[in-house]
């Protein structure tokens, strides 16, 4: 719809594979380069793996492309097969006839044996492509290994190219795979493109699609994409196709940020960075560094003399409060012990405990009630 509008000659963002297409950024080349070098220097297993939408398979439709023509090739696309069924797909891709009528295991593995030393006397050499390697069961990839063991005294008959994500790594690591892993002679893990290769990676679509050098996407719109799409190619061709749209709609001229805002937020739901995001992370770092600078500082501030006078200047007046008068635990505590002790002495003492009072005491005690009451006598006379 929309290529007519921009004057363009093809999509430039389809998530086709297509060699034409592909963008060698420093990274592609490099896993060209380790692919072409475990096909030519009589390679076992060659591994690349690299994260979805990272190129993967386009890398490897440029490896073919490059193939010289005396290299025969089969292209296992759905690995979710049995060990007898990978054999019989092998021998389908190659056109080998399996004369049995009920085909065995030993069966497949003879004729795949014969028609490799014969393709070899003929000077042809032999690879077999397996994508989406991570779903290969235990078996299968014990099944390819042995599959490797098909030689002569010099090279290997045939050469395994194991393409897939990161679990793949994951899986050949395993002490069961320790075998198959000794075996890679070539690996490689892609990663996604750079920021700075984002705006280089559309231009170059534009271009190979006619669109020449004109810039249909403004800077801030590159940046966008590249930030959510996290340098991703397949989320890049996705966002920037629902991008030229929503230009074509708008009767836009160009993408720019808010056009190319919202076709993130219909291709990703949201289109919104993650919580980890850069500007989040910008604003923890420096809210930390505030603290870091606070904290420390504070904490002199607080052991500083001048606090300290003011700290003894202002408890006095805290003692002076209501609050201070009112009686603590403590003091009721100390009061209620008085109290109890000044009951237990006023208890009257005891006959026993009269006669052990000293001499002096019980004469004054006398005195005491000789002034009190008067003698009879005296009373009657008066």
């Amino acid at each position: 719809m929309y290529t007519h509008y921009f004057g363009l000659n093809d999509k430039p963002f389809a998530i086709a594979p297509n060699p034409r297409y592909l963008y060698m950024s420093e990274l592609h080349r490099e896993a060209l380069a380790h692919l072409i070098y475990g096909i030519q220097r009589d390679g076992c297993f060659i591994l690349l793996t690299g994260d979805v939408g990272t190129g993967k398979t386009t890398v490897c439709r440029c490896l073919l492309e490059q193939l010289p023509e005396d290299t025969d090739v089969a292209i296992i696309l759905n690995p979710k097969l049995t060990a007898i069924d990978l054999l019989k797909t092998i021998c389908e891709e190659l056109s080998i006839p399996v004369p049995s009528e009920s085909p065995t295991g030993k069966s497949y593995i003879d004729a795949l044996n014969r028609h490799l030393l014969q393709t070899h006397a003929e000077g042809r050499s032999t690879a077999l492509v397996i994508d989406e390697a991570q779903n290969l069961e235990a078996d299968v990839l014990e099944q390819l290994r042995l599959l490797t063991n098909l030689e002569t005294d010099t090279q290997k008959l045939l050469k395994i190219i194991l393409l897939g994500q990161p679990e793949l790594r994951t899986l050949l690591a395993g002490p069961q795979m320790s075998q198959v892993n000794q075996r890679i002679t070539s690996r490689y893990h892609l990663q996604p493109l750079q920021p700075e290769d984002v705006r280089i990676y559309i231009q170059h679509r534009l271009r190979v699609a006619g669109g020449g050098t004109r810039r249909l996407f403004t800077d801030p719109a590159i940046k966008h994409v590249a930030r959510i799409s996290k340098g991703i190619p397949r989320l890049i061709n996705l966002i920037c196709d629902r991008a030229l749209l929503g230009a074509y709609a708008e009767n836009a001229d160009r993408v720019n940020w808010k056009i190319m805002r919202k076709a993130g937020r219909e291709v990703l739901e949201d289109g919104r960075p993650s919580f980890f995001s850069r500007r989040f992370v910008l604003i923890t770092v420096i809210t930390l560094a505030i603290l870091g600078i606070g904290m420390p500082a504070a904490w002199h501030y607080l052991k500083t003399p001048a606090l300290e006078t003011f700290i003894k200047q202002w408890q006095p007046l805290k003692n002076s409060t209501p609050e201070a008068n009112e009686p603590t635990t403590g003091q009721m505590s100390h009061d209620a012990s008085n109290a109890a002790t000044d009951d237990r002495q006023s208890i009257p003492k005891t006959d026993q405990d009269t006669k052990q009072q000293p001499s002096s005491v019980f004469i004054d005690q006398t005195v005491s009630k000789m002034e009190t009451n008067p003698d009879k006598e005296a009373v009657q006379k008066k």
